[in-house]
């Protein structure tokens, strides 16, 4: 056994303007490498303090920073902002909380949520964790999109919830009344936000919040320890059906604590962020939720989101509140790019007094990385790094952040101080299984102990199924590059390995911005092929034609040749490698399904599920000859 630090630096390319200053951690890594080819990195700098649990930051800032804006969403017909400072907040969830602890609930019985980022939805929230209730909000997708509502029923049965807050009873009026057939809403409490469900008894959420405060909160928040369950939160359901991961609040908190830690913004003010990412998936409910309250920023709900028809509301919130932190997904840094390019206005708004931008769920394809860097330079002076991290919903959810300024998109960062990170060789060469252990680390899924147990190797780390490369071998400082889930790896007839993770980024970043996702086949075949989801909105664009359907779309010459053009740039950056090289695609009409798990709530696509359900599209991608609609890559 040996260990080694490495302190790696980056200087940045030469001639370009400096990078807007970040307070980043020192990348000071200890790297213990085993005899069996294993390694563990680990950062020597020690995790700062952090608070005993989430309810004390928000009283924390009600003390200090009383009327500046915590939380705001518009609201009513006018659309206007409706903002509410943290001195309020704090009264509201204090209301709250009383009203829960004169529902006479036992501890430990969760506040299942059915709704959207909403401002009842954070107060609830607070106020769940302060009745010592585990909050379990429950995607959306599971009520208003499915039609058997087999996972909601599901979650349900799993957790026991004893209150039931839901934003619109009209709306969510045929999941109530699925899981009222099931027996499942009997002796529960339903509180509603905005119209009541019909035939189905529920509590007024504005009734709830003027409830006269008692001693009682007090004494609760008082209960509150760090082994706490704050929150269920439920794993996306790709491999079956979701899992309901136990977050005490030490593991919620330190992940504050890390979050900060690795990137302080040298100011000037609060951090101030507008996001859309869904509450119920643990990067916007734990990530961005929590990480506000620990520095004491403002959240602005953004009610769009980078899908057609919606991503013009987050342009209109963009001309009106200037992010000092912006986060998206590469797809919408793809129409994001495009409109600041032509809209002066827009762009001064957005970069006014920004000094981060970060992006996850994909690699941030390089064009588009350099237009964002050309925009920032044109607005700033400076560039503006790209922030990432990586992890779970196990993992509260970030282990390791590029907490650096790194030119190099892809990356998945260092580990956070307080998390250790095991790299496994596996078959492939320079390839590594990637698991985690750390005080952000989950320790149980909530009534699974046979999961539970199966989740951790002998040394109590967290086996994520995950894989990853060095950036550098030589350095290990220099950060590793995801490279997709180890189950998703398959061997082509020549016998080699197909890397799915890293491969269908790296195709999806080659055709920007007109693919959006795609499923990589060729398991047993003599090589790969694509089953790819265009990207709507770039392609009416591309194509002129703001009102094109799907069908449309991928019977367009123009989308066809951007595809090809895509893929043969690919093809020519794979020296000849099999397992890197696409032979064909075809471009799909249909979008993933998630009663069929393809997708995943927070936008994963689960490449079995969607292969097995389009299996005789895959047929079709292999058979000859090529039909009329396949993409042939010479």
């Amino acid at each position: 056994m040996s260990t080694s630090t490495s302190t790696s630096t980056d200087s940045g390319a030469a001639k370009q303007p400096p990078f807007r200053k970040m307070n980043w951690l020192p990348r000071d890594i200890a790297v213990d490498r085993r005899p069996d080819g294993s390694m563990v990195l680990q950062s020597r700098i020690p995790l700062q303090p952090f608070a005993p649990h989430i309810p004390a930051l928000l009283a924390k800032w009600a003390a200090a920073r009383p009327d500046q804006t915590w939380i705001a969403q518009r609201k009513g017909a006018d659309r206007q902002w409706r903002r509410i400072s943290y001195a309020e907040g704090k009264a509201l969830v204090d209301s709250l909380t009383q009203a829960l602890l004169g529902l006479g609930v036992a501890p430990g019985r969760p506040v299942a949520i059915l709704s959207g980022n909403s401002l009842e939805h954070a107060l609830m929230t607070q106020a769940g964790m302060q009745a010592r209730l585990p909050v379990a909000p429950i995607s959306a997708s599971y009520s208003l999109l499915s039609q058997d509502h087999l996972k909601l029923k599901y979650l349900f049965n799993l957790v026991k919830p004893a209150v039931v807050l839901v934003q619109d009873g009209a709306q969510f009026q045929k999941a109530l009344d699925a899981l009222q057939a099931n027996g499942q809403l009997d002796g529960l409490t339903i509180v509603h936000v905005d119209r009541p469900p019909e035939g189905i008894a529920s509590l007024a959420f504005d009734t709830m919040a003027r409830t006269p405060v008692t001693h009682e909160v007090a004494v609760s928040i008082a209960a509150i320890t760090p082994d706490t369950v704050g929150k269920l939160l439920f794993t996306s359901g790709s491999t079956g059906m979701p899992k309901a991961v136990v977050n005490t609040q030490r593991m919620m908190c330190a992940n504050v604590a890390q979050g900060n830690q690795a990137r302080n913004t040298p100011g000037p003010g609060p951090t101030v962020i507008l996001d859309w990412m869904p509450w119920n998936h643990t990067m916007g409910g734990n990530s961005t939720f929590h990480g506000i309250l620990g520095e004491g920023g403002t959240l602005y709900i953004d009610d769009g989101r980078p899908v057609p028809g919606q991503f013009e509301q987050t342009l209109n919130n963009l001309r009106e509140i200037s992010p000092s932190l912006y986060s998206n997904a590469p797809s919408g840094y793809a129409v994001l790019a495009a409109a600041l390019e032509k809209d002066d206005a827009l762009a001064q708004s957005f970069f006014k007094n920004l000094s981060l931008l970060a992006y996850g769920g994909a690699r941030l394809p390089d064009d588009l990385y350099a237009r964002m860097q050309a925009l920032a330079v044109k607005y700033t002076g400076h560039r503006i790094v790209f922030y990432t991290g990586w992890g779970s919903t196990e993992t509260a959810p970030t282990s390791t952040g590029t907490y650096w300024n790194t030119e190099r998109v892809g990356l998945i960062g260092l580990p956070f101080p307080g998390v250790q990170l095991k790299l496994i060789p596996t078959a492939t060469a320079g390839m590594y299984e990637l698991r985690l252990k750390g005080i952000n680390v989950f320790s149980a899924y909530h009534d699974q102990p046979e999961l539970t147990a199966a989740a951790f190797d002998d040394e109590g780390f967290y086996k994520i199924g995950d894989a990853g490369t060095l950036f550098d071998p030589a350095d290990p400082a220099g950060g590793l590059v995801f490279a997709g889930r180890v189950t998703e790896e398959f061997k082509l007839t020549t016998g080699t390995f197909v890397h799915v993770g890293e491969l269908r980024t790296d195709c999806i970043a080659a055709c920007s911005p007109v693919l959006l996702d795609a499923l990589v086949a060729g398991q047993d075949q003599p090589y790969v092929a694509l089953l790819a989801w265009p990207n709507l909105s770039a392609c009416r664009q591309l194509i002129g034609q703001p009102d094109a359907t799907f069908d449309t779309i991928v019977a367009h010459p123009a989308v066809r040749s951007a595809v090809q053009r895509g893929l043969t740039a690919h093809n020519a950056t794979t020296q000849g490698a099999s397992s890197r090289r696409i032979g064909r695609a075809l471009l799909l009409t249909e979008p993933p399904s998630i009663d069929g798990n393809e997708l995943t709530d927070k936008g994963y696509i689960n490449q079995k599920a969607g292969l097995t359900r389009r299996a005789d599209l895959v047929q079709r991608l292999y058979a000859d000859p090529a039909a009329d609609d396949v993409i042939v890559l010479r």
